[in-house]
């Protein structure tokens, strides 16, 4: 996959600017939703996210029963379509939690207070507005 694809210009704008994420996971439950930050979100490759994560251990029990997650972003701060004054994304991918290993050390670094990481492979970031 080509990098530019999955994370366009846009989508990098906007994990500049700071704004609210949401992840969605559902497992055999209704659908949970837990926020996070879009300075915490660190593209790991060409369609990879790493979240930090401290608590969110609904959405890791979730993850367990079935891996799909849908995931949104954005900022005020970024123009959208139309010069519209802010934009933001829908994410569709597949989750796992990381405790260990090269991604999991990168992501401790970056922000010590996280005890597992989020790993998503995105297979689709639609832009929104």
């Amino acid at each position: 996959m080509d990098k530019s694809v999955i994370f366009t210009e846009k989508f990098v704008e906007v994990l500049e600017h700071e704004g609210v994420v949401s992840i969605v996971s559902w497992g055999t439950d209704e659908p949970h939703v837990v926020n996070t930050w879009n300075s915490y979100i660190v593209i790991a490759d060409e369609n990879r996210l790493l979240i930090p994560a401290y608590g969110m251990r609904k959405t890791e029990k979730n993850v367990m029963v079935n891996d799909q997650v849908k995931i949104t972003i954005g900022s005020r701060d970024v123009l959208g379509y139309k010069d519209y004054q802010g934009t933001g994304f829908l994410i569709d991918g597949t989750a796992k939690y990381l405790d260990s290993g090269a991604d999991y050390e990168f992501m401790k670094e970056k922000f010590s207070f996280l005890t597992r990481v989020v790993e998503v492979t995105v297979t689709s970031a639609k832009q929104t507005l």
